[in-house]
């Protein structure tokens, strides 16, 4: 009976996984990649109404169609959230509130009656976050004098000084060089009374003080810059300003470097591709001029024109889609050699990154290399894009002669993703050592992402991967890096996510790094984090865990079961499992996990999932990555299977250099005599 039992269970598993593997071959372009889509809030849609209606240049079809997206997202209380089942934010209310009126939605509608009420309820404008206000200056809703001056001289700051451009995340760089031009020009739309937002101010605002407030205590750094301000303001009032022509023009190209042939636009995220259009507009570009023509095309691509539900897209996500299906596509059995898997690693290599770009400024290494998020953004490769892709490629060889992993562009890419590790010993994503913790005080802050701290998720992943490949163990590097993961973690043993929502992901990722990596996983705190995955277990066999954990840390591991997050967390359990073999994988945790996973995918392969589980700027704004629900899970089923047969990973190409095997975790020792016998016998 238990013979069958386990027929049964293993028809079911592979069945599971042939399902998964066709899903993804379907979705896959010509091209070679994949490009699944990111689902973002309504605020999008919302700034692009603002944004026509202060431009002058209103696409009746596509405001109405930015109307219907966003009245289909208000919530019951009648205001908008910011991922699925959230609360009512303020910020994402009011822009969807006005961008409806300018619309021509009446006031006295019931909606819009709701919509006002909850809005008040929050606070009204005053409580609007400063990026958000900014957008209500250019259409008269919101006094100029009270948003933090950006001035646009910082672009003078050289880098020896204590604060200058490139002290700051490459997103704030992007949103913050349009915003320094807006703030000298102060470009203000005046609306008709009946625009107006009178309505959302609780008492009024003709005699309301409504900048930031000072703290109780003197001497802190929020009231350090605030006194900055009220100085820069004082200064911006004088009629003598030396520098700031030239600063304006520094500024301006500055942002037409980064926003030209090599780029998707500026940053190639939405919020500075909308503040670029906004500040060529202000510097009076022709709708001709190639940069607006190109700044426009760009923006426009983001655009989803589905019939049912129009929307814009946050950003595009090609290199990282690709490199996660191709890992998945090799772990679960594909043939290194299949067309699919060529074509996909072929197409990453040509996306290599050889520019140079800002991440220069704060690490000096000398050879260009990466990869970023999106087709094209030649100035912001990243670590994470580039760890991904270089897990993938490793699997894939060029021809009979070689192999991506043994070519010079791996070899390239690796010491260039090794080259950002910080002093603490983590990995940020974009640059080195932006971790000035100060600089979170200033008043243009509030997107609680203005630095690009390290993060225990990606130095996990870097982690997995060096053990992948064979990097020596007791180096001073992997060592630091294991020291940074033991200072980041929780009293419980969970992990903090930086990149993904959140405990889970983040504990997930350490888990699978220290297993690659040949890490003994019996060790007490590895075990404690194992503990904590198994404890946040819903009862339908699943994982889950909402936004909500990144404002209130008692809710780490909790929310609706969803396929992404348990495949993370059954992948996090698995590789904690000791002794590695089909019994460690008998544990009911991942037997649970298993099956809910089997149980819940869709005839055509994928997995139904609506809830967001993607982090941009954590407690302000989140990502739904449609792809997540089909690559991850299929990835967990391929790492259930190959464990339990004790195969463990997909043969490598990656020819290692000769060193001395771990000795102190025997399972370690055994994954790695493997690969290293797979290397050779391919090569052979």
């Amino acid at each position: 009976m238990e013979k069958a039992d386990s027929r049964s269970e293993q028809s079911a598993l592979t069945t599971a996984i042939g399902r998964a593997q066709q899903n993804l071959f379907r979705l896959q372009h010509p091209e070679g990649y994949w490009a699944g889509e990111l689902f973002a809030d309504s605020t999008l849609c919302s700034d692009y109404v603002l944004f026509m209606h202060w431009a002058g240049e209103v696409d009746p079809v596509l405001e109405e169609k930015c109307v219907a997206h966003i009245r289909r997202r208000q919530h019951t209380d009648g205001g908008w959230n910011i991922y699925e089942n959230a609360p009512s934010d303020v910020s994402a209310s009011v822009k969807a509130y006005f961008a409806l009126k300018l619309a021509g939605q009446s006031p006295a509608a019931p909606w819009m009656q709701e919509a006002r009420a909850c809005i008040l309820r929050l606070g009204g404008i005053p409580r609007m976050n400063t990026y958000a206000k900014l957008y209500l200056a250019l259409l008269g809703q919101f006094p100029w004098k009270y948003l933090p001056t950006v001035p646009v001289e910082i672009v003078f700051f050289p880098r020896w000084f204590i604060f200058h451009l490139y002290e700051l995340s490459s997103w704030s760089r992007a949103m913050l060089v349009p915003l320094a031009i807006l703030n000298h020009y102060k470009p203000t739309r005046q609306l008709p009374a009946d625009k107006q937002l009178h309505e959302l101010y609780p008492v009024g605002r003709e005699h309301q003080f409504l900048g930031v407030p000072r703290e109780g205590r003197f001497l802190t750094w929020p009231n350090f810059f605030l006194r900055c301000d009220r100085l820069l303001k004082t200064l911006s009032r004088l009629p003598w300003k030396p520098l700031r022509q030239k600063a304006l023009k520094i500024a301006e190209k500055w942002m037409a470097d980064h926003m030209g042939e090599g780029s998707d636009g500026l940053g190639a995220i939405f919020p500075a591709m909308l503040n670029a259009l906004i500040a060529l507009k202000t510097l009076r570009y022709p709708p001709d001029h190639p940069l607006y023509v190109k700044a426009k095309r760009d923006f426009e691509g983001l655009f989803v024109d589905d019939p049912l539900d129009f929307r814009i897209a946050p950003c595009l996500s090609p290199v990282w889609d690709t490199a996660i299906n191709l890992i998945a596509l090799a772990e679960s059995g594909i043939a290194s050699t299949h067309s699919s898997l060529q074509r996909a690693a072929s197409w990453l290599a040509a996306k290599e990154v050889r520019f140079r770009g800002d991440w220069q400024f704060k690490n000096p290494h000398p050879e260009a290399s990466g990869w970023a998020f999106e087709f094209n953004n030649q100035f912001y490769p990243d670590t994470d894009d580039t760890m991904m892709v270089l897990m993938a490629l490793r699997f894939i060889p060029l021809d009979n002669s070689g192999s991506f992993a043994q070519s010079e562009q791996f070899k390239r890419a690796l010491g260039w993703l090794l080259s950002f590790q910080c002093r603490d010993g983590g990995w940020a994503a974009f640059d080195k050592e932006i971790t000035k913790p100060w600089l979170e005080d200033v008043p243009f802050a509030d997107h609680n992402a203005i630095l690009d701290p390290t993060c225990s998720d990606l130095t996990g992943r870097c982690l997995e991967l060096l053990g992948y490949i064979g990097f020596e163990r007791g180096s001073s590097l992997v060592q630091r890096a294991l020291t940074h993961l033991r200072d980041t973690q929780e009293h419980d043993g969970s992990w903090y996510g930086r990149w993904g929502v959140n405990y889970i992901y983040g504990t997930w990722q350490v888990l699978r790094g220290l297993r690659a990596i040949g890490q003994d996983m019996r060790q007490e705190w590895i075990v404690r984090a194992c503990d904590w995955l198994e404890s946040c277990q819903n009862d339908d066999g699943g994982w889950g865990e909402t936004c909500a954990s990144y404002d209130d840390p008692t809710l780490k591991g909790k929310g609706p079961s969803t396929p992404s997050q348990t495949a993370w967390a059954l992948m996090g359990l698995i590789a904690a499992s000791q002794p590695a073999g089909p019994s460690a994988l008998d544990r009911r945790c991942i037997r649970r996990g298993l099956d809910y996973l089997i149980s819940t995918q869709a005839s055509d392969g994928s997995w139904p999932e609506p809830q967001t589980t993607g982090t941009g700027f954590p407690s302000v704004f989140y990502l739904r990555y449609d792809m997540y629900r089909n690559n991850w899970p299929l990835l967990a089923l391929a790492t259930f299977k190959n464990y339990r047969e004790g195969t463990f990973h997909a043969p490598n190409y990656f020819q290692s250099p000769k060193r001395e095997l771990p000795t102190a975790d025997p399972a370690s020792r055994a994954v790695l005599i493997k690969r290293s016998n797979d290397t050779q016998a391919l090569k052979g």
